[in-house]
């Protein structure tokens, strides 16, 4: 059951998602909602990128497109912001943006950077079911 805390705090991440972040499907990347989908054991995607960024650009439709696959469906997508949420980039180890990083709960089971083909990042996303 949810309580009022965990309602608002959803809302509040929510509303802070920029519209590209909602329309994926994707949350704005805070500690404590990685922490507990990692507690939870979900599939998870860290997608770091910037909204000057082609080639970020260019991952978004495929990312997208592979998220609404059944077997992809449940993944928790965090979007961290490059430019502002540099302690983050540094935290998991990024030194680009268009990088993604697909976890199982804790475990990291992937990453990769300027990538954009659809096999190749659907394999990447794979990793984590």
């Amino acid at each position: 059951m949810i309580n009022r805390r965990h309602l608002f705090a959803s809302i509040a991440i929510l509303a802070v998602a920029s519209p590209a972040a909602r329309a994926a499907g994707a949350v704005a990347y805070t500690d404590a909602a990685f922490a507990e989908a990692q507690k939870a054991g979900k599939s998870i995607l860290i997608d770091i990128s910037a909204p000057w960024c082609p080639t970020c650009r260019a991952q978004a439709p495929i990312i997208e497109s592979l998220l609404g696959t059944p077997a992809l469906k449940n993944m928790v997508t965090f979007k961290v912001d490059f430019d502002s949420q540099s302690e983050v980039v540094r935290a998991f180890g990024a030194q680009r943006q268009s990088t993604l990083i697909a976890f199982k709960g804790s475990a990291e089971t992937g990453r990769s950077v300027g990538d954009t083909n659809p096999a190749s990042i659907e394999a990447l996303l794979n990793s984590a079911i």
